[in-house]
Order: C-alpha cells, then sequence, then structure tokens
C-alpha cells in the first residue's frame, strides 16, 4: 500500500535533561532520528517529511541523504503546528494515508507498520497501542507522595505512534479543532467524528522522555540482531472467460477490447494471480478465501482492493515483497504496449519499486482454451522475505 510519513522532531526537549534534543543524541552509533527516518524509508514511504527546528533544517537534509522522497520543514511552537507543517509539505492523492511517527520513539518496525496501515482500510484512522498492564493509582498533589484513589486500567491503552490517517481527512479535522493544545492526532479526528481503530504496538517503541529512558534504548540499540529472515515463493494462477464487452481491466490498466472478461469482480486475472502468489508466500490461503465471490460486497470491486490487502498482509508479518513475475497467456488484446503501464499500476498498489515488477505476456499458438480465444491465463509468482519461524 503507497503511503506517506510526517516524522515529528521540533520539540524542545524539556524533560530529557541537559545535552542535544533528544533526535540528534546519540543511539547506538546514528543520532536517534535517524532510526525512525530509515525504518519508514524501507518500509515504503512515497514521501517522508521530517519536521525539525529551523535550526537543523540542513542538518537533518545532511544527515538523511539519500532517503527517497526526502522533504524537511521547519515546524512550529507546538506538535499539532508542526504536524501540520509537515501535512502541507505533503503531495499526493488526498486520501493517501499518511503515518505520523514521534521521532523519539526510534525502534520502529515494519509489523507495526503493516499493522497500522491495514487497520486503516476499515476504520478512519489507526494507532499502535499497548494495553495497560499495571495497577493504576491517583496520587493527591503535587509533592505528596500518597496514594488517594485507584483507577480501573479496564479499557485503557497506552497509545503509541505512528498513528495512520487520510491526508485530506486529518487536515480537515485540524481545521476544524477548537480546543487546547491537543494530545496527539488521533484525539483531533476523533473530535471530528472519526472511528479510530487501535492495533498492538510493541513495548520497544516507547518513548524517550527522561535522561534515564536513554539508558535503556542504548542497551536494545546493542542488543543482539534480531532472528533471521527467510526468502518464501508463491505461485499464483487465475483464469477468466472472454464474454461481450469493449475492454478489459489487467494489471490495474483498462485496454480497449472487442470482449471483456467475465467474473464477480472486475475480473483482472493479472492482480488476482499477484494476489494469490503473495497469499500463497505466506501461507495465508487464496483470494476466495479472503474475498469470497459469494459475498456481494465484492461484486464489481477494483481488484486492486485484494493486491492492496495482500500486500497489506505481508507488511503485518513483517515482511516485504522482493520480486513480483506475472506471465498473461491470450492471443488478444495486444500486451506490449501495455506492459509499463502495469507495472507502474501494481508498483503503486503495493507502494514498491517498478523494478521489482515484470509483466510479460506469450499466446499458446492457437492451442488450447486461450489459442482459441475462448478465455485468458494469469501465472504469477512472488517472492517474498520474512521474518524466520
Amino acid at each position: 500500500m503507497t503511503f506517506s510519513a510526517v516524522i515529528v522532531a521540533a520539540g524542545a526537549s524539556l524533560r530529557a535533561g541537559p545535552g542535544e534534543p533528544k533526535p540528534w543524541r546519540d543511539l547506538g552509533g546514528r543520532p536517534v532520528l535517524a532510526w525512525s527516518a530509515h525504518a519508514l524509508s524501507t518500509a515504503g514511504a512515497r514521501r517522508l517529511v521530517v519536521v525539525t527546528t529551523a535550526d537543523r533544517t540542513e542538518a537533518t537534509r545532511s544527515l538523511l541523504a539519500g532517503l527517497p522522497g526526502l522533504v524537511v520543514v521547519e515546524g512550529g511552537p507546538s506538535r499539532s503546528l508542526s504536524v501540520r507543517a509537515g501535512l502541507a509539505a505533503l503531495d499526493g492523492p488526498p486520501d493517501e494515508p499518511v503515518l505520523v511517527h514521534d521521532a523519539a520513539r526510534p525502534f520502529l518496525g515494519p509489523a507495526v507498520i503493516g499493522r497500522v496501515l491495514e487497520a486503516l482500510s476499515g476504520a478512519d484512522g489507526a494507532i499502535a497501542a499497548l494495553p495497560v498492564a499495571d495497577s493504576l493509582k491517583r496520587g493527591g498533589p503535587a509533592g505528596v507522595p500518597e496514594i488517594e484513589a485507584a483507577v480501573d486500567r479496564e479499557g485503557l491503552w497506552r497509545a503509541q505512534t505512528p498513528q495512520a490517517f487520510r491526508r485530506a481527512a486529518l487536515l480537515s479535522a485540524f481545521a476544524a479543532w477548537t480546543g487546547p493544545e491537543p494530545t496527539d492526532e488521533a484525539a483531533v479526528m476523533a473530535a471530528n467524528g472519526a472511528r479510530i481503530a487501535l492495533v498492538p504496538g510493541d513495548p520497544r517503541l516507547f518513548k524517550l522522555t527522561w535522561p534515564e529512558d536513554f539508558d535503556m534504548a542504548e542497551a536494545l540499540a546493542r542488543a543482539p540482531a534480531p532472528s533471521p529472515r527467510e526468502v518464501r515463493m508463491g505461485q499464483g494462477i487465475d483464469a477468466h472467460r472472454w464474454g461481450p464487452g469493449d475492454g478489459v481491466w489487467l494489471c490495474g490498466v483498462h485496454i480497449p477490447h472487442d470482449a471483456s472478461l467475465i467474473g464477480h469482480s472486475d475480473a483482472d486475472a493479472g492482480l488476482h494471480a499477484l494476489t494469490d502468489a503473495l497469499l500463497g508466500a505466506l501461507g495465508e490461503g487464496d483470494i476466495g478465501q479472503h474475498f469470497p465471490p459469494s459475498d456481494p460486497r465484492w461484486k464489481g470491486e477494483p481488484s486492486a482492493t485484494f493486491l492492496a490487502h495482500a500486500g497489506g498482509r505481508v507488511a503485518a508479518r513483517g515482511g516485504r515483497i522482493l520480486s513480483l513475475d506475472l506471465t498473461l497467456v491470450c492471443e488478444k488484446p495486444r500486451i506490449g504496449p501495455h506492459r509499463e503501464a502495469m507495472r507502474r499500476s501494481v508498483a503503486e498498489i503495493l507502494g514498491l519499486d517498478i523494478g521489482r515488477v515484470s509483466v510479460k505476456a506469450t499466446t499458446t499458438e492457437g492451442m488450447g482454451y486461450t489459442g482459441r480465444q475462448e478465455g485468458l491465463l494469469a501465472q504469477a509468482i512472488a517472492a517474498v522475505e520474512l521474518p524466520s519461524a
């Protein structure tokens, strides 16, 4: 799924003790800011906006030079103004997902990114969070270390970042906000009537706040590398009959033709085969299990929905797509003139570099059902890298 990200790194770091602001303190041999920036870039952020202080903009560009889609802007005197500055620097479609992340949460992993993006497909927003496990007590006035009351922790969550929203919706919510300085973007969206999903966060994704937090973070940064990763392969095959019509959808591209493919959705055999290939690499069944043709919700549905779901499942498992190879088997229409548009379409749906997507075509020289032009066949192979079990 294509997304952009805003990293907020313009705070004064008043509670962190003497020294550099938090995003610029050393952690495991590099500035704290670099950890999140590289994590979001590796996850496929189309645009990566870093909001920092006026005196740090050039240093930020130098530190993160080479990251694709990097934009550095000056923030405001409050978090909300800094987030607005970051959103204003984004381009792209208004409904593109945007992840807002604190630079002071350096241990951001692909699994959390995948979970918030996937949850956004069924809600107006999604945030990483952890259920409160400790007993909660309400104390007396400042400086009086006495318990006044116990607080029920049932249903309470510790909010983390990233928090995911559609760009235009978040901008609209900020424009409508009339309260005091909000604690986070979820509060702004919720006040505007949005439904916000909670997805499992990560205990390591704590926010560097107090001086002692840096000792813990340094220990994590120097801990042994995570478990090894493995490459898995998946195969997908799909076929559809030809029927009356004036065009066909293949890999998200509409091609004028004297017939159409028949199916419950838009019958895009190319995207269906790619979806099955990704699900196969994950061992998570096939497209029919995730989107049953008996369900009227999927009638006429663009197949980009199915492929984006499969890509989201890869991200949710902490994986990444290494390559996709699709072969379309048909006598007509000619695929060659549309090949690059198909590659771009698949790459955009999944947030991949186009170099990871291959689309080929062949005929059966008149043999079989494809040769008799009774139907079209699509075959796909996907290579996916996942954490080792």
